[in-house]
């Protein structure tokens, strides 16, 4: 291999690691600087944390690996996953950002809730954690399996070897230097995810012969089952299928944790229109790459076994070493950033929601720190096994972590912000419906085929049962007890 493509993986891994340090000097004192960075995050760094633990190698490797195989249709879910952030950031950021804050300084989403509805204080924050846990080794594995899909398929090296390395690094800044360390690694990725999804697209368009966007619609025109249409062969349940991928925001710990993390509420409008510029700059280059990846392919006779590679692929073809090099540290930025996030949170609910409610319970906070980062260490091997198949698909993983956290958290987390009717039995409820549904329909394989027809995305069924769940509970059951939230704070 190159001596290039060595010379700047190095500098990136020195990097994430040099910060990961810096982090741990400036941040990790107590359970808040540990777990929320000390609530100062300045907008930028809180809307490319938000944006790059968001995207992971979904949006180098998944989105890409979609559209290269089937065509422009497959668009509809970054189109539904914009629509999702954004609303995201009108509803709950503002609203979680004020709230976490006043009730009892809350650092993670179970003690949040617990705060919000103290009548199933307990419960809320033992099943709230346990979903995050389950889902989040799932999610965790699918950046595992991203980063041992490099490896393998751009060093010719071993997979189990990848997931492995991959986790290695991670580790290594996140135990260190806590959700500082995953913010502001997750900033310097974000930085160079949207880099490169700028530079792939304009480079394959430009290369070789019939290249232009004329060549590109020319070539793929003649590609038997692939469109460049956003609507052929597309289905009413396949368009809710993808664009619901939107109703998923509204859920996902490792992103609304970063609501909680912004240094002021009237920052979050700021955060908010950097993180969706950042957004829509890295969805459409991945539109991009795996367009024009299939043309530059197919015009060249370019062998791609597996759809998901196709960012590598073209890394290796196309650019001196140097440059690849910087392009598989953007994939690695992708995986890594996601992962971090990820298992920070659920350490964070193993050590703030289960050693100190049942464990210790007058533990101090030097402890408490310790057993996060004990714990994100057994969350992250957990993951790599999970991750040990090679054949897993990235996208496939994804979706199921996905949905699960969408229906879980995503109505109860949306209702306790803004409706003061809701009870702490609807919570429990709405949490435990959402993610039951979700993993039954995964069970029996409903995501695939449903009733004869194409399958449903289980995040439309869990979503509306949780939902349904929460009001019909709430309203049959008395408020008496709880906490209200004050209106929404201005931006």
């Amino acid at each position: 291999m190159a001596t290039g493509i060595w010379i700047s993986l190095a500098l990136y891994f020195a990097l994430m690691i040099g910060i990961g340090l810096y982090a741990y000097m400036k941040s990790t004192s107590s359970s808040e600087e540990y777990v929320l960075g000390g609530r100062n995050l300045p907008p930028a760094v809180a809307a490319l944390s938000a944006g790059a633990s968001d995207m992971s190698g979904w949006l180098l490797l998944g989105l890409p690996g979609a559209l290269y195989a089937t065509g422009l249709v497959e668009a509809w879910i970054g189109i539904g996953l914009f629509v999702g952030a954004f609303v995201n950031w009108i509803v709950v950021a503002p609203r979680l950002r004020e709230q976490t804050e006043r009730y009892d300084n809350s650092l993670t989403i179970p003690s949040f809730l617990a705060n919000r509805f103290p009548s199933q204080a307990t419960i809320l924050r033992v099943v709230s954690a346990v979903v995050i846990v389950i889902f989040f080794s799932v999610y965790t594995a699918s950046g595992l399996v991203g980063g041992g899909r490099l490896v393998q398929t751009a060093f010719e090296g071993n997979y189990q070897v990848g997931v492995w390395l991959t986790l290695g690094v991670v580790l290594a800044y996140t135990v260190v230097g806590g959700f500082l360390a995953v913010s502001l690694t997750d900033f310097v990725q974000g930085c160079i995810m949207m880099l490169a999804l700028v530079i792939m697209p304009i480079i394959v368009l430009t290369a070789g012969q019939g290249a232009g966007f004329s060549g590109a619609q020319e070539t793929l025109s003649g590609v038997e089952d692939f469109s460049l249409s956003l609507t052929q062969g597309l289905t009413l349940v396949g368009w809710l299928s993808a664009v619901t991928w939107g109703l998923g925001y509204f859920g996902q710990p490792h992103i609304i944790v970063r609501f909680m993390a912004v240094r002021s509420v009237p920052e979050v409008a700021t955060a908010r229109n950097i993180g969706m510029t950042w957004m829509a700059i890295s969805l459409i280059g991945a539109v991009g790459v795996g367009i024009l990846g299939r043309a530059y392919a197919t015009r060249n006779g370019v062998e791609v076994d597996n759809p998901e590679t196709i960012f590598i692929v073209l890394s290796n073809l196309l650019f001196h070493p140097l440059i690849t090099g910087f392009l598989y540290a953007a994939l690695l930025a992708a995986i890594m950033s996601t992962v971090s996030s990820q298992l920070l949170v659920a350490s964070s609910s193993l050590a703030e929601d289960f050693y100190r409610l049942f464990v210790h319970r007058s533990a101090s906070e030097t402890e408490i720190v310790n057993i996060g980062r004990l714990a994100v260490v057994l969350v992250g091997v957990v993951a790599a096994l999970i991750a040990r198949n090679p054949d897993s698909n990235v996208l496939g993983l994804v979706a199921n972590a996905w949905a699960g956290f969408g229906a879980a958290f995503g109505p109860l987390i949306i209702l306790s912000l803004t409706w003061s009717r809701m009870t702490g039995a609807g919570a429990v409820a709405g949490l435990v419906t959402g993610a039951a549904v979700v993993m039954a329909w995964i069970v029996l394989g409903w995501n695939g085929s449903f009733l004869g027809g194409p399958g449903v995305y289980e995040i439309i069924p869990g979503f509306l049962s949780a939902l349904a769940a929460i009001v019909g509970v709430s309203l049959a059951t008395s408020t008496s007890g709880e906490f209200r939230p004050a209106e929404s704070p201005a931006e």
